[in-house]
């Protein structure tokens, strides 16, 4: 199957459109609670790359699923692609409580894989088979055992993501104080 048809078939199933690429916000779905965020050009720099990597990995789109892809694309290497880095971080952290494991195999595959963010998206890229893809980015076995090397460069990862979870609330509280403190 060709890339292209396979990311079709993704985007249907998860209710998503290449529409997606252009809106102006994104609503991200964290269990019940809908968030919305700002599409902006990184994101949407990564986020190309990112859905065919959903693809070529089979994880899907719950919190777990999107847990997993982070996993995989913070061990294989965001590159300079900040917006990749930051967003893989906090779902990586949301997805923790859900249960390790899972996270971790992702975690080994993608350190023994590659990922498409050491270039600029391509449209050619949908023209491949997704088979070939695959083997050109050695995407490893679903079901890998980490080594311990990859469970500490996981379990680093992983405190690195809640950090960077954690400091939404710091920079929320501060925000609520600088306006309550406007208020006097």
């Amino acid at each position: 199957m060709r890339v292209r048809a396979a990311r079709a078939e993704y985007f249907a199933a998860n209710g998503f459109s290449e529409a997606g690429y252009t809106d102006r916000l994104v609503k991200l779905q964290l269990g019940p609670v809908p968030v919305y965020i700002l599409n902006s050009a990184a994101r949407v720099r990564s986020v190309r790359l990112h859905d065919i990597h959903h693809v070529l990995t089979g994880y899907d789109t719950t919190v777990q699923g999107e847990g997993e892809i982070a996993s995989f694309e913070l061990a294989a290497g965001c590159a300079d692609h900040w917006a990749a880095w930051y967003l893989n971080l906090n779902a990586l952290a949301i997805a923790l409580p859900q249960g390790t494991g899972p996270l971790l195999r992702a975690f080994a595959r993608g350190r023994r894989s590659r990922c498409l963010y050491d270039r600029e998206w391509d449209e050619a890229i949908l023209d491949e088979t997704v088979g070939t893809l695959r083997s050109r980015l050695a995407i490893a076995p679903r079901e890998v055992e980490a080594t311990p090397g990859e469970r500490v460069a996981f379990a680093a990862t992983a405190a690195a993501g809640v950090a960077v979870f954690l400091a939404h609330f710091g920079l929320l509280a501060a925000l609520v104080a600088a306006i309550l403190s406007g208020l006097d």
